[in-house]
């Protein structure tokens, strides 16, 4: 820094470097301003009489450190950016163009705050551009979702108040492990003391959310999503089992995770799981795979592709037994 830098110079270039780093010392701090130990200190003073809330930590590792609620300094885009930044955001949620929701609004204060050469086809874009619902997409309450993510990052105990599909609510204490965004839905991935188990809930299903003061150890190498694509897979009423004439790794893409197991087979590898669809499984996933296969159980699923393939031949004016 210039010799003839005014106090104010130096007082915001402080606060510039304690904001690109985690912990400064006075030493840092002086030698980035060209200053003395005493003057650094000086100007960190300038910075709290102003209202920033700088921090100071003692110790061999301590120094200065930007406390919480210190304002955010103008954020760049480039145009890129921009338009990728609302693309994601209309794929994310169909609602982002209703300015009176809470992700249109946000949306809509981010598109205003760009530089007008950067903001314009941003917001030609956020305008004019729109998205279907998504299949199957439930949106979870912002504060309860808030609320499971802070016990997850606390691994506190949760008193978890819940409905069912079916309509049935209660309320038991859960150890959160994760919250699992998957094809447009919010999970939960804890286990229940009620079940004694691994379970996973909707979020847009919960109730009710109470933390307690209890603290749980999550699973070592936890992958959320594979535990929650595993869980989905098990414990419904209909087990599956299908063999498929192709190898492990070349029927693996086609599958999604709520499936089952795949694992070696003699004929090339058998997918082994439940569903409470068979329909579903039959007609949005088997019939997705490019390999052949065959149904080794159980019954429903049989019949399932049973009904598919009857329907499939019909409609080029043959009979499934042709």
């Amino acid at each position: 820094m210039a010799p003839e830098s005014s106090p104010t110079s130096r007082a915001l270039m402080a606060l510039e470097v304690l904001r690109s780093r985690p912990v400064t010392t006075a030493d840092e701090l002086g030698a980035r301003l060209g200053v003395t130990e005493r003057a650094a200190r000086r100007y960190v003073a300038i910075l709290r009489e102003a209202g920033v809330p700088v921090e100071s930590e003692r110790g061999p590792h301590g120094g200065y450190r930007l406390g919480r609620g210190t304002r955010l300094p103008p954020v760049s885009f480039t145009q890129d950016e921009a338009l990728v930044l609302v693309m994601a955001v209309l794929d994310g949620q169909s609602t982002s163009s209703d300015s009176t929701g809470l992700v249109g609004a946000a949306l809509g204060k981010v598109v205003r705050a760009l530089p007008d050469g950067v903001g314009r086809e941003a917001a030609a874009l956020s305008e004019h551009a729109s998205a279907s619902p998504r299949a199957g997409a439930a949106r979870p309450d912002a504060a309860t979702t808030s609320a499971l993510v802070a016990a997850v990052a606390e691994r506190r105990v949760v008193v978890l108040a819940y409905r069912s599909d079916a309509g049935e609510a209660w309320e038991s204490e859960v150890d959160p492990w994760a919250v699992v965004v998957r094809f447009g839905r919010w999970y939960l991935l804890c286990h229940s003391h009620r079940a004694d188990a691994v379970r996973t809930f909707r979020i847009d299903r919960v109730a009710g959310v109470r933390p307690i003061e209890r603290h749980f150890d999550p699973p070592e190498d936890l992958d959320p999503a594979a535990a929650l694509e595993h869980h989905l897979g098990s414990g419904w009423q209909h087990p599956t089992r299908v063999v498929f004439e192709a190898s492990v790794d070349e029927v693996r893409p086609w599958l999604r995770g709520p499936m089952g197991h795949l694992g070696p087979h003699a004929d090339g590898c058998v997918l082994v799981g439940s569903t409470r669809n068979p329909t579903m499984y039959a007609q949005e996933w088997l019939a997705g795979v490019p390999f052949a296969f065959r149904v080794e159980e159980g019954p429903e699923l049989r019949e399932a592709v049973a009904v598919l393939a009857a329907r499939l031949a019909q409609s080029i004016g043959r009979s499934s037994s042709a």
